[in-house]
């Protein structure tokens, strides 16, 4: 009995050793994984800046310049879809506009407005400098034309040189033209322009212009004096002048060319920047583009349009409601953009779109907290890459 007791305390004490030397249980712990951080791949960083040039651009209508800017960031950075697709569409829209020009530049050529249609392949040219069909358009316009010399006396003027020599004060402009003068440009005495020739309008040439009526002999005294002539009778009033430029404003806003609209608005203003009639057609230009820029969702183009109105009449039509409109759909675009670059891993196109806001909108909460969030992600980044 006694050796069974010792047997049983001896199987006790080794299993209670057993478990005094058995390693302690581990237990699991779950721990979240830190979320990797954003890095800005180099190529896309450093074609940032010419992709925001291009987006600059193409809101100012210079399209050629744009796509110039989105080709050199492919170049930097040739697996950017984003921008691969904004040059394929800025490439459409150039050869749209194209297509316009040349179709009013021919128009213009077959009614004989020479300057009109030579303006608008010059804009081809602007936008495709290789176009062959405006190059050859200008060729063959600018062969030399017939015409006569003419040297300026004091005090005379375009407008003044073209109803002299062809009856129609408007056709300032065709002498202007083939000088290579401003519409409006004041004429020293002694310059020698040439008065050219105009399809389907008569030159008046020098020796074919009736003289100036003489004034009559003194008559001798108490000589008989001939009967007076009856007096003529009173000529009507010529219509009021209306300026090339104004006249070719109005018919490219009637076809909603407002770009060319404006660019002979401005060209008009440049030289006569109280001209009432051009200031009011530029109102009602900048508030149609605008408007019709809004209805297609181009809320850049259409705050910038709108923008410029306000600052010459604040209170045009309902222009302050169109301007709140696209000022919050135009904020909401660059916020939303931020985030989508930000989910994207694209911290500096991301602080670029937040920083678009706040200067729309300088109390942005959300778009200054993310701003400043950003900013400091891609310091830490750039630090950990030195």
């Amino acid at each position: 009995m006694s050796r069974l007791r010792l047997l049983l305390l001896g199987v006790v004490a080794l299993i209670a050793t057993a478990c005094a030397t058995a390693e302690p249980e581990r237990v699991a712990t779950t721990t979240q994984p830190v979320p990797a951080k954003p890095t800005v791949p180099p190529r896309q960083a450093l074609a940032a800046p010419y992709n925001d040039r291009a987006q600059a651009l193409e809101s100012d209508g210079r399209l050629r310049e744009a796509l110039q800017a989105r080709q050199i960031a492919l170049t930097i950075n040739p697996d950017d879809a984003a921008a691969r697709a904004a040059a394929v569409a800025l490439q459409a829209k150039i050869e749209e506009q194209v297509a316009v020009h040349l179709k009013e530049g021919r128009a213009a050529t077959q009614r004989g407005a020479q300057v009109v249609a030579r303006r608008h392949y010059l804009a081809v040219l602007a936008l495709d400098p290789n176009n062959r069909a405006a190059f050859d358009a200008l060729r063959e316009q600018t062969q030399e034309v017939d015409g006569i010399s003419h040297t300026v006396k004091a005090r005379e003027t375009l407008a003044g040189l073209a109803s002299e020599y062809y009856g129609n004060r408007a056709l300032a402009e065709v002498i202007a033209e083939t000088n290579k003068l401003q519409p409006n440009a004041r004429l020293n005495p002694g310059m020698v322009l040439k008065i050219p020739e105009v399809p389907g309008v008569t030159l008046n040439r020098p020796g074919t212009r009736p003289p100036p009526p003489r004034a009559p002999w003194p008559t001798a005294p108490g000589a008989p004096t001939a009967a007076t002539p009856p007096p003529p009778p009173p000529s009507r009033e010529e219509p009021a002048e209306v300026n090339p430029l104004l006249s070719e404003a109005r018919e490219a806003a009637d076809r909603l060319d407002y770009g060319q609209a404006l660019s002979d608005i401005d060209q008009l203003l440049a030289s006569s920047p109280r001209n009432a009639d051009a200031l009011t057609l530029k109102k009602q230009v900048l508030y149609s583009q605008g408007k019709q820029q809004l209805d297609q969702r181009k809320y850049r183009d259409s705050y910038a349009t709108l923008n410029q109105l306000s600052k010459l009449a604040p209170n045009y039509e309902d222009s302050a409601t169109l301007m709140r409109q696209t000022r919050m759909r135009l904020i909401d675009e660059y916020y939303n953009s931020g985030i989508r670059y930000y989910r994207e891993e694209k911290l500096p196109e991301a602080i670029a779109q937040w920083k678009a806001v706040l200067e729309i909108d300088p109390q942005h909460v959300n778009a200054r907290k993310n701003l400043d969030q950003a900013e400091r992600l891609l310091k830490q980044l750039d630090e950990r890459r030195k």
